[in-house]
């Protein structure tokens, strides 16, 4: 069903091989590489200065017959995955270590007295790898910065950031970069593009944001023909190829969204001032326009580079209002492109998108980062009005350079791929669904498609619901960056890429380059596109991965405060040391340990039904059961909750005692 497993990557030598370095709690080490059915064998003294998440070529130097284990000596370090650590430096007269705070082996720093940058003894600091020779037992670092955290959860944010390999701070030639590219627009560039500053244009972003990146254009051509222009802040324009401001770009590949703050992918002069589309002034932008019928059908597009003029910038919370009060300001544009966008959307899942349904956890802050409360934002109108014409724009520009030949070649492209579900994970899942009444057609991808979206809209409301969803996306692959075109299965589209976000994400950027050099006529085929995709796809998995350590972490926080207290809660997931149960009000997650259960009965984990069942009582602990939960422990380090499951007393029987008494 799935695409077939790639062949690992073998190096030209016989018994050579890239892969990734992880390194474990105890000190050794083993190279994963893709493809292989095992990992390679690593001894410390055969890492050759490489860390935890470096990219590594490796060379065989042996086999156990036995255990069919290969072992090997890193040859060469391709790709580092962090240079900046975390940890306490040790000041001496003359020079410093540093010690990495990190659960894998790692040495020691050395550090020259002229690269402590105002350190002192005992201080936590961020240190950057400058070197390691091969004559030097140690690496030698460079103090970059002494964290000064405002509180603890600041510096939690921090550490989680580096830990993942973001820098916190740009380099200074990268910010002397940005600050030199001039504010006014010549005349010469608007020249060189389309000018629509005359029709109307708007934005429609979250309350809290700066970076603008996207904004909508509507006018009326004539009787039941409109044309809609999806404009993209124009980042290439001020972040050309091997600048120091694109190498920056290029190593973060993505901003980063933690609950208190944003960590941007470009400097705040490129992404809340020269690039964000802020109301009243003129921007630089990259377009698509298309004409559109009232029935929504795109009669036409137009590709290239604009100059726009957004004449206001909405919230998605007035957006929402105008939406269900029809009346505001530009109140019959807005309601225009709402119809359109639910058209567009109508057809999607009618051609084969999936229909998954998305809760957002949000957490209220007081002014140090603490949080006082958390909101679920649910997708509505107003963000599936921006989000259809977003996807619009990524599946045509897409779908257009995919017409493009060179040398009867295709030309090689950052299409966003998305390969359908695989059968170890499908399978298991069709049979949980069976047992709630959902039947699914397997005959085809698509067949699979429909019977998702006929499954997902017969649970709506039903206690089954929440576990069959999320069930169901964790069924599903990962999306990632690629040359190689499989299509997208959960949009149910052929063709699609990203275009839309170039200030969050650096494929945006890659992909207006190479428009560029398309609708020139100037096609230059990137030899190392590929190698882009799988830093950015890599960079985006960081990402999320730190994105959900620092939600984790708020939750903790949050809940730290209930100790001993009871809830509701909804089980989340089973595994054969206990089950994971999240609150209903707070969408907090914590585990509650098999161990905590042995008062009560014996449980046995049944893998294939997702539950734990007591060998003598029959009692079920099974995935999307309610169940009430106490509050007994909260480790910030560790960002772990645990619970403990609480009796409930027996109704009826309560009922029969009571009318006894009586």
């Amino acid at each position: 069903m799935g695409r077939k497993t790639p062949k690992h990557k073998k190096d030209k030598a016989q018994h050579s091989y890239v892969g990734v370095l992880d390194i474990t709690r105890s000190g050794m080490g083993y190279v994963v590489v893709e493809g292989m059915q095992k990992d390679i064998l690593v001894r410390p003294s055969d890492f050759n200065r490489a860390f935890h998440g470096d990219k590594v070529r490796i060379n065989l130097t042996s086999e156990n017959m036995r255990t069919g284990r290969a072992q090997g000596v890193v040859s060469e370090i391709l790709e580092r995955k962090q240079t900046e650590f975390i940890g306490t430096i040790e000041v001496t007269r003359d020079f410093a270590f540093f010690i990495a705070d990190s659960q894998k082996a790692m040495p020691d720093f050395f550090v020259p007295a002229s690269n402590l940058n105002k350190a002192k003894d005992g201080d936590r600091v961020i240190v950057k790898l400058i070197d390691w020779r091969k004559e030097d037992k140690n690496p030698k670092g460079q103090v970059i910065s002494v964290l000064e955290g405002v509180n603890a959860n600041d510096l939690a944010m921090k550490e989680l950031l580096v830990q993942h390999g973001f820098p916190l701070l740009f380099e200074e030639d990268v910010l002397e970069e940005s600050e030199r590219i001039p504010d006014i627009i010549s005349e010469t560039e608007i020249g060189k593009r389309k000018d629509i500053r005359d029709i109307l244009t708007v934005t429609i972003d979250p309350a809290d944001a700066k970076d603008f990146d996207d904004a909508l254009s509507f006018r009326e051509i004539k009787k039941g023909i409109y044309e809609v222009g999806v404009h993209i802040a124009d980042v290439s324009h001020y972040v050309e190829p091997d600048t120091e401001l694109d190498k920056s770009a290029y190593e973060r590949a993505t901003s980063v969204y933690l609950p208190d703050r944003v960590l941007p992918m470009l400097p705040e002069r490129i992404s809340n001032e020269l690039c964000s589309l802020r109301p009243h002034e003129d921007k630089l932008t990259y377009s698509c326009i298309f004409q559109i019928t009232s029935k929504g059908e795109i009669k036409q597009y137009w590709i290239g580079r604009t100059v726009i003029h957004s004449n206001h910038r909405f919230t998605y919370e007035e957006v929402q209002e105008i939406i269900e009060k029809k009346e505001g300001h530009y109140s019959a544009e807005i309601l225009l492109l709402h119809d359109l966008a639910q058209k567009f959307r109508k057809g999607r899942f009618k051609e084969g998108a999936i229909n998954f349904s998305s809760q957002e956890v949000r957490f209220r802050l007081d002014e140090e980062g603490k949080p006082l409360g958390i909101v679920i934002k649910e997708s509505k109108e107003s963000h599936q009005l921006i989000e259809e014409f977003m996807l619009l724009a990524n599946r045509t520009i897409a779908e257009n350079v995919s017409k493009m030949k060179i040398n009867k070649k295709a030309i090689p492209f950052p299409y966003r791929v998305h390969d359908q579900p695989g059968e170890e994970k499908l399978l298991p899942f069709m049979d949980f669904a069976r047992k709630f009444g959902h039947a699914f057609e397997t005959h085809s991808p698509e067949a699979i498609a429909s019977s998702f979206n006929k499954m997902l809209l017969a649970v709506q409301g039903m206690p089954e619901q929440h576990v069959l969803e999320q069930l169901g996306i964790r069924t599903m692959a990962k999306a990632i960056y690629t040359t190689e075109n499989i299509g997208h299965y959960g949009l149910g589209f052929e063709f699609y890429c990203h275009f839309t976000s170039p200030i969050r994400r650096y494929p945006d950027i890659l992909v207006h380059r190479i428009l560029d050099q398309v609708l020139s006529g100037k096609v230059k085929p990137d030899k190392k596109l590929e190698e882009k995709c799988r830093h950015s796809s890599e960079r985006e998995r960081a990402a999320m991965e730190t994105e959900r350590a620092s939600n984790k972490y708020k939750q903790v926080e949050y809940m730290k405060q209930f100790l001993g207290e009871e809830f509701d809660a909804v089980i989340s997931g089973v595994s054969s040391f206990g089950f994971w149960a999240e609150t209903v009000d707070h969408k907090c997650e914590g585990l509650v340990s098999v161990f905590s259960l042995q008062d009560y009965d014996e449980f046995r984990h049944i893998e294939e039904d997702y539950c734990l069942v007591g060998r003598r009582s029959g009692r079920s602990f099974r995935m999307g059961d309610r169940v009430r939960i106490k509050v007994i422990a909260a480790n910030l380090t560790k960002r772990q909750l645990d619970y403990e499951w609480v009796l409930q007393p027996d109704v009826t029987e309560g009922s029969k005692k009571k009318k006894k008494n009586h």
